[in-house]
């Protein structure tokens, strides 16, 4: 095993040589190595002093005026234009509110919607089989609400599972467990060539590495903010609708902030035109705003996405490395992949007793999580995790190991 002072030193002289080291003073952190950044992101230090002047000045003195004069009515579409380049897209074509789920159900069942109005007998919608348990009960749902049979399928399955019933597919970019990356550009094609569309879960991929929506003609996509978008606890998620379907995005959930006139009060539901089309109900404005100050993170000079996954792969390499130098062989296994087209922004180890061994990693002071039955789970989010960071996180989680 290689002499901790050896990595330490490396760390240091890695995290004097990062770009990126400087954005970390834009975050509420302490002596605590935090990388359990893919469950919550940390808090952007200015963001509390925004929230202050939204609920003093905006709510305690405009009051109902700031719908217009503070731009609250238009926050969806605006905070949505600022995600749209973190995930590869255009503006116009993303709208913020309303949990992960919720979107999730829009999006399979208008992606259902749209295939059966291209013809009859598409009646089938496959979901990774590996995904997180609130994506297969909504697609679950879904499929009854439409009339489809559900078929849980391997990622790497999916070009061979697909025909001429399938109406839609819905894939997580990222596995949550194992950290696993899919290949959206080649599992987005192949959906295509099948006449069906694609609806991809971006929760653990969104800021932390590229995605290319547009680039790779994904249909439709959903998204959480709170995980490396930092947009707090229960921050509202995010639907992307290409440009080009937005004219035949049929919502399960119309409601009247979608309407072309929504003060109209009309008892006909008309859907307004572009991404306005994903909203539903009133904006959830205190946690809107909120998200949109954690944003500003994004606009530092030398912050871009593809500055973040260049970060996010020498971490998760140096993880392992120092993972593999202080940890005795057998006593973890990584089951996340090595190759870098394959991996996400986390690395997972597969250890006995991962529950007690996460507790006691945190009593410690690095944070992580667990996943039953055997995961401990560690997430990298280069905009304030160092170098440091992940080689104190290896040693002590040896030491832990140790007893």
């Amino acid at each position: 095993m290689s002499e901790p002072t050896s990595l330490a030193g490396e760390a240091e002289q890695l995290d004097a040589a990062d770009g990126l080291a400087a954005v970390r003073e834009r975050f509420v952190l302490d002596d605590v190595t935090y990388l359990d950044g893919n469950s919550l992101g940390a808090l952007p230090a200015h963001v509390p002093a925004r929230v202050a002047d939204v609920v003093r000045r905006q709510w305690g003195e405009l009051r109902i005026r700031s719908w217009e004069e503070s731009g609250w009515w238009t926050a969806p579409e605006r905070i949505g234009d600022r995600i749209a380049p973190l995930v590869g897209a255009a503006a116009g074509q993303v709208v913020v509110g309303d949990s992960t789920s919720v979107n999730v159900f829009k999006a399979l069942v208008a992606a259902v919607r749209m295939a059966q109005g291209d013809g009859p007998g598409r009646d089938e919608i496959l979901v990774d089989a590996t995904t997180f348990p609130t994506d297969g009960y909504i697609a679950e749902s879904a499929a009854r609400m439409t009339g489809c049979a559900l078929r849980p399928v391997a990622p790497a399955e999916v070009p061979s599972a697909l025909g001429d019933r399938t109406a839609a597919v819905l894939l997580n970019h990222v596995d949550y467990r194992t950290g696993r990356l899919h290949d959206l550009p080649a599992l987005t094609a192949a959906v295509h060539a099948a006449g069906a569309y694609a609806v991809w879960d971006l929760c653990h991929s969104a800021g932390a590495l590229p995605v290319g929506l547009d680039e790779h003609g994904v249909d439709l996509a959903v998204g959480c903010t709170y995980k490396y978008l930092n947009g707090g606890p229960g921050s509202p998620a995010y639907l992307y609708v290409r440009r080009d379907l937005q004219p035949r995005f049929d919502s399960p959930l119309p409601g009247w902030n979608s309407h072309a006139e929504p003060f109209g009060m009309r008892s006909d539901y008309a859907p307004a035109s572009g991404a306005v089309r994903g909203r539903v109900g009133t904006p959830d404005i205190l946690s809107l705003l909120a998200l949109e100050a954690a944003l500003d993170v994004w606009d530092e000079d030398g912050v871009s996405v593809a500055a973040v996954r260049k970060k996010s792969l020498a971490l998760t390499d140096f993880f392992l490395r120092c993972v593999g130098a202080y940890v005795p062989d057998g006593r973890v296994e990584s089951v996340t992949p090595a190759a870098h087209g394959e991996r996400g922004s986390q690395v997972a180890l597969r250890c006995d007793d991962a529950g007690e061994v996460m507790k006691r990693l945190i009593e410690r002071g690095v944070v992580g999580d667990y996943r039953a039955p055997d995961v401990l789970r560690f997430g990298f989010t280069p905009l304030y995790v160092g170098f440091a960071d992940v080689e104190r996180a290896a040693r002590v989680l040896a030491r832990t190991l140790a007893g």
